[in-house]
């Protein structure tokens, strides 16, 4: 029997993406099979699906790097027929099919048991958005980041994972300042738990000095660029700052001087490639003390029909929080 399948190809050298039915001998090798239920829609899904980021490794290929839902068949004795589990990151929607598609096939060794402090759709508004903000949480702990430290910065904050890191931190008790291009969105980003939003365009990012006012403890960037520049500039002794995304730009374009006159840490945060032990204990406090508490006023839930019309958004960056893509009907 066939299944539904937003499928991402390459025609003539360019990306094509749409609809398709497949059967079950079309899946990717693995050993659990997995009845989607729920995914997500992330800013790398966007670039992957619309061809603006060369993300695909492997065409074709079902879009969607998340995915959540019940066990079919598996030949893992960990995994059992009727097990809510958790798949995202590794190849899952770039080089192996993913989250965007009725059924998944996937190697046990990339799946996850549902926390029981979480449902399936609940992990799916968390994602690898909400995955990679805790993680980056979890480090800056384990470098010695406690709330007492002083105040965490967080760039990007109307996107996924600046807005699940901003309701983390707060749910944590940091003082917790948003940095944004979009001051209207100032009430929402407060409504996450931000005691203070700070408009990028006040910041004078063409004259950074090596060596700014000491202002943050932590710190998470999601831009990259001339932003990460100013974050470095301006933490605290012992201040742990946490690379997290490129949305602006690449580049980071600084001094030695915060590494070594102030003992700055620069944490790159992976989720990829996150190994097995640390990404089951991330999930669990994400189910746990890390579950943002106002994860429902960061999510909308799209149908499945709808995913092609939604991705233009997340280029033109006129996205705020989170999307999940309601897979089942």
């Amino acid at each position: 029997m066939g299944f539904k399948a937003y499928v991402i190809n390459q025609e003539d050298g360019k990306v094509v993406s749409g609809f398709a039915t497949l059967e079950d001998a079309q899946l990717d090798a693995g050993e659990v099979t997995i009845a989607v239920t729920s995914s997500s829609i992330n800013y790398k899904d966007a670039l992957a699906a619309t061809g603006a980021g060369r993300i695909i490794r492997r065409f074709p290929c079902v879009g969607g790097i998340d995915l959540a839902g019940r066990v079919l068949e598996s030949t893992d004795s960990r995994f059992l027929t009727g097990d809510e589990v958790i798949a995202t990151s590794y190849d899952i929607g770039v080089a192996h099919h993913g989250g965007y598609a009725e059924r998944a096939r996937v190697p046990a060794d990339w799946v996850v048991k549902r926390p029981s402090g979480l449902s399936l759709a609940e992990a799916m508004a968390l994602g690898t958005a909400g995955f990679t903000a805790a993680l980056a949480v979890v480090r800056m702990e384990h470098n010695g980041l406690k709330p007492g430290n002083g105040p965490v910065i967080v760039s990007g904050a109307t996107g996924g994972v600046g807005s699940i890191a901003i309701a983390i931190l707060a749910g944590l008790g940091y003082k917790v300042t948003a940095l944004t291009g979009k001051e209207a969105e100032s009430d929402y980003l407060k409504s996450l738990g931000a005691t203070e939003v700070v408009l990028r365009q006040s910041l004078d990012l063409a004259k950074i000095k090596p060596l700014g006012k000491e202002t943050w403890a932590g710190a998470v960037d999601n831009l990259g660029g001339d932003v990460l520049s100013w974050m470095a500039s301006t933490m605290q002794i012992g201040g742990t700052l946490s690379s997290i995304g490129l949305a602006a730009s690449m580049n980071f374009n600084t001094t030695v001087a915060p590494f070594i006159l102030r003992g700055v840490s620069l944490l790159g945060i992976d989720s990829v490639n996150c190994p097995m032990a640390q990404r089951q204990v991330v999930w669990e406090r994400l189910a746990t003390d890390m579950k943002p508490r106002h994860l429902a006023v960061m999510t909308r839930h799209i149908a499945f029909a709808d995913l092609p019309a939604a991705f233009d958004d997340y280029i033109a960056g006129r996205v705020k929080g989170r999307v999940v893509v309601d897979i089942a009907a």
